[in-house]
């Protein structure tokens, strides 16, 4: 597994893909889930129907699911082997731990709770740090660019588990 995170000197990394299919670069994957979100997250502010804003938070959190799950099992060791920023990844798994206990809050409740927006509200309030963090330009994705990552072969493996857990519904399978 561990080659299929280093790049090949001199290969061709032509994509085969329509122009509307998801992007191949593992980095550009990243950030367009986390554009989806921040619009969702958006959105949700803006709603004063409860209904819409439960669909939206049910969207959100289960994008976010799939986010970190992609990026736990897959981006983040390749990040670790390729570039030994220990600091930068536990930061990341830290603000993962915390965004999943409140998806699991939000998924529990529903526009019915008092604090429903609140949660909601301070969820993307923590995405939106942990993003900064992950985009600024000394950050895990512009150290990521700088290394020996294959960030198209990642993408691809990335953007499979992705469809996987889309068909479970955003929630990984546990052996």
């Amino acid at each position: 597994m561990q080659h299929a995170t280093r790049r090949t000197a001199g290969r061709s990394t032509s994509s085969s893909k329509s122009a509307n299919s998801k992007p191949k670069d593992a980095i550009a994957l990243l950030k367009a889930d986390h554009r989806q979100v921040e619009q969702w997250f958006e959105e949700f502010c803006k709603s004063r129907s409860d209904q819409k804003k439960a669909d939206l938070a049910k969207r959100i959190c289960e994008a976010l699911t799939i986010h970190t799950t992609i990026e736990e099992e897959i981006f983040y060791p390749a990040f670790i082997e390729a570039t030994d920023e220990k600091d930068l990844h536990h930061e990341a798994e830290v603000e993962h731990a915390g965004a999943k206990t409140l998806i699991a809050q939000i998924e529990k409740s529903g526009p019915q709770d008092d604090y429903f927006d609140a949660k909601v509200t301070v969820l993307s309030e923590m995405i939106k740090h942990h993003v900064k963090e992950e985009e600024q330009r000394d950050g895990m994705f512009a150290k990521a660019r700088a290394s020996d990552m294959d960030l198209e072969a990642l993408g691809e493996r990335m953007q499979e588990r992705q469809a996987e857990l889309q068909k479970q519904g955003g929630k990984p399978r546990r052996n």
